[in-house]
């Protein structure tokens, strides 16, 4: 490849091979954000905050935030005091992280991979995904292993985009995802083919209600979700036996 020729695109599919997936991930990580703002018309920080409320860290807690990416999420945990570990299996997306939130004296970052965590039996008070469980090729495994890392009684909550019950707003939900969606990521100077895929893996993701059974199969108990944005995205809740 010459210094002419633009560097290829890694185009994840949803066989969801980690390497393929974390490869995409690295090639957007730097402008990541920006173009999650322009693709959510700004409901990316409204999530975050209601994800935090949700996850309700204290100071003194450890608090895992798997799929981390950039960490935006894991430093809107920490202001809480927490002790907060923010945990990808992308080091492009952890790296950019460390860039912008590497300062924080009680966040600390791991390469991790959500099926096999590098951490021991009841770690963490409370443990949270945020748009990370839909591109585990194991999402099943990754509930078990949140699980496992979690001290009983702890609490988890999966952020994940979901399905809208409105069957209008579904469908057009569903055209801005496979049209309008790449079309401006490409022109935002991101990796177009990476927002094809995340329209795929979307279309693909089960709703609320199957979502939750998994989370229950896994082990959690009092599970709970509520819709965010009409349903566009929505927040599921569960605690771990205590006993």
């Amino acid at each position: 490849m010459t210094a002419d020729t633009p560097p290829e695109h890694n185009r994840a599919d949803l066989h969801k091979d980690p390497q393929q997936v974390s490869g995409m991930f690295d090639q957007v990580a730097d402008g990541y954000d920006r173009t999650n703002t322009v693709m959510t018309f700004g409901n990316d920080a409204l999530w975050r905050r209601a994800t935090t409320r949700a996850v309700a860290p204290r100071p003194g807690e450890r608090v895992l935030d798997l799929g981390a990416g950039t960490a935006s999420s894991s430093a809107s945990l920490a202001a809480s005091g927490a002790d907060v570990v923010a945990a990808d299996f992308s080091p492009g997306m952890l790296a950019e992280g460390r860039r912008r939130h590497g300062h924080l004296p009680n966040l600390s970052f791991v390469e991790a991979d959500a099926t096999d965590l590098p951490f021991g039996d009841d770690e963490f008070d409370a443990v949270t995904m945020s748009y990370a469980l839909r591109n585990v090729h194991d999402p099943k495994m990754a509930l078990a292993e949140l699980l496992r890392v979690t001290k009983p009684g702890g609490r988890v909550v999966i952020n994940e985009f979901s399905t809208p019950p409105n069957p209008v707003l579904r469908g057009l939900y569903r055209f801005y995802n496979a049209q309008v969606l790449p079309r401006t990521a490409r022109l935002a100077g991101t990796n177009g083919e990476a927002y094809d895929y995340l329209n795929e893996s979307i279309a693909a993701w089960p709703d609320q209600r199957t979502l939750a059974g998994w989370m229950y199969e896994a082990g959690w108990t009092q599970v709970a979700h509520r819709n965010l944005t009409f349903g566009i995205v929505a927040l599921h809740r569960g605690v771990k036996p205590a006993s």
